[in-house]
């Protein structure tokens, strides 16, 4: 094999080796963009139960910090 075949040999291997982490790269995004809008989904309903929390014991009878009445 003469030194033209093995480089050609050697820039198709770094060729393939390029594409699957091109590809690999891509996957990783895309799962990342993923987590993140389910991240951003689960604040924002994180928030909503806070504030709906917030306005129930403020329309709730009594203080918080009142034992139940089974007590």
């Amino acid at each position: 094999m003469n030194d033209t075949a093995k480089l050609s040999e050697r820039i198709e291997a770094l060729e393939v080796r390029l594409t699957y982490q091109d590809e690999t790269i891509e996957t990783l995004n895309q799962t990342i963009t993923a987590q993140w809008k389910q991240i951003d989904a689960l604040t924002r309903q994180i928030v909503e139960l806070r504030d709906r929390l917030q306005e129930a014991e403020r329309q709730a009878p009594g203080s918080a910090n009142e034992r139940p009445p089974h007590y």
